[in-house]
């Protein structure tokens, strides 16, 4: 698991004026802040975005993992794969709720697509998210990813949630 920053007040608001003020210039921004992660990654890397609800996709307009995403694949050159994580259940926003209720709201709300068993069998693979909090989106990606025969998963991540005693 990589993050650029802590999250704290400056790095929430970066990332909130991605996902919700329409700012997308700032995904290129947080993409060059994570190449220098890079080191972490090797030529059979694909990178996944997390995905979101197309009812969130449709309503937002654009997934603020897929922009950075996107950006991250083209710096590094490393394929990235928009359909082989789908989020097949509708979750209400997790901001409010604590790490267990996060846990069981987003347990069962990823499929596999048909396909992407033959494409991340073997191959490490490289999970974008904005922010982490609890960590329970990017775990029930990566679990599901881990039981398609992904030879790792990395965490990449603009800002992260540190508890009491946690180092940066």
């Amino acid at each position: 698991m990589r993050a650029v920053v802590r999250y704290d007040d400056i790095s929430s608001l970066i990332a909130m004026r991605l996902k919700y003020g329409s700012r997308l210039g700032l995904a290129n921004l947080i993409a060059k802040n994570l190449e220098r992660f890079a080191k972490d990654i090797c030529e059979r890397t694909l990178i996944i975005p997390v995905p979101l609800h197309r009812w969130r996709l449709w309503t937002r307009g654009f997934n603020q993992s897929v922009l950075i995403g996107r950006a991250l694949s083209k710096s590094l050159d490393v394929p990235m794969s928009l359909d082989a994580v789908l989020r097949s259940k509708a979750t209400p926003p997790l901001r409010s709720m604590s790490s267990k209720k996060r846990q069981k709201t987003v347990g069962n709300a990823f499929v596999l697509s048909a396909h992407s068993k033959a494409l991340i069998s073997g191959r490490p693979i490289l999970l974008i998210d904005d922010i982490y909090t609890s960590g329970a989106t990017t775990n029930a990606c990566a679990k599901l990813l881990k039981r398609a025969g992904a030879s790792q998963v990395l965490i990449f991540c603009w800002a992260r949630v540190l508890n009491d005693g946690e180092a940066a």
